[in-house]
């Protein structure tokens, strides 16, 4: 059992889990900016430590402050939440490097799911279907391109490999768009992610978006908890959420969410997490964790 944790967020997500660790008698350190002195997770929490000004960049994201009030409180581990720094590799790998325990999956863990292509190599080799596609990155053979995407058959999606929230994707619906598409989504994944690498995929016109949630131990323990519809969406962020999604068997729930069990025993994966599926024609395909 830990005996004090670190909470490297704010708000809601802070007092969430401030609240689990009250009920399992963990004591708490709060970190926070000078703006949020006086939010309500810093005043319940027994200690807090001041980690920078206002902006996030020079608080919640500055690694080395929360890793020193983690020091100076005599803590024992960092729950990131999520948002902020939940899902940045470097910040675990550092944090356990430190001696503390990150509450969250492992670096190695973070960047092979944050790489949609190995996540996707990782999910098929696991048994999950995913979505057909060009199995990995896109090259520099525009005719190998084409052969893809003829093979794979249009509409196709161009994807950034680094991506995330809806940006560095772009449908194609024929060879005329194809090689300015695939240029046009790698600058963009340069520019925003830090990373040009692209993949194609097969495009489902009328899909529905269905999530499982997971948790898992590291220790060779993992459960899903079932499904949810996360279809409606604004710009690609969801809107509302339903579960358990309308139309999904038993059986189908059943042995899709084996299915991610069985993954995540053989990633090795730790903490909650949630694999994301686009569902259409009655078949389930892995987008990304």
């Amino acid at each position: 059992m830990l005996d004090k944790v670190v909470i490297a967020n704010r708000g809601e997500i802070a007092l969430r889990i401030l609240r689990a660790c009250r009920e399992l008698g963990i004591k708490t350190v709060a970190v926070h900016s000078t703006a949020d002195r006086d939010l309500m997770h810093v005043r319940l929490a027994d200690e807090s430590v001041c980690i920078g000004p206002p902006p996030a960049a020079e608080s919640y994201l500055n690694m080395p402050a929360i890793i020193s009030a983690a020091e100076v409180t005599d803590a024992v581990a960092i729950h990131p939440g999520y948002g902020f720094l939940a899902e940045n590799a470097d910040f675990a790998e550092r944090v356990e490097n430190s001696g503390f325990v990150f509450v969250g999956p492992r670096p190695e863990t973070i960047r092979l799911m944050g790489d949609k292509v190995e996540a996707i190599r990782a999910m098929k080799a696991a048994g999950v279907p995913c979505v057909p596609g060009s199995d990995g990155p896109l090259g520099d053979d525009p005719e190998e391109n084409l052969r893809l995407a003829r093979e794979i058959g249009y509409p196709v999606i161009i994807k950034a490999a680094g991506g995330g929230g809806g940006r560095g994707m772009r449908v194609v619906h024929s060879d005329a768009t194809l090689l300015n598409a695939i240029t046009l989504t790698r600058a963009e994944a340069a520019a925003a992610f830090g990373n040009d690498a692209v993949y194609m995929e097969k495009y489902l016109e009328r899909p529905r978006h269905v999530e499982f949630q997971v948790l898992a131990d590291g220790q060779g323990n993992a459960i899903h908890l079932g499904e949810r519809d996360c279809s409606m969406q604004r710009r690609h962020q969801k809107v509302v959420e339903e579960a358990p999604a309308p139309g999904i068997g038993e059986e189908q729930r059943r042995r899709v969410g084996e299915r991610c069990v069985q993954a995540c025993l053989e990633i090795g994966y730790r903490g909650a997490g949630t694999f994301e599926f686009l569902y259409q024609d009655g078949e389930f395909y892995f987008i990304e964790m």
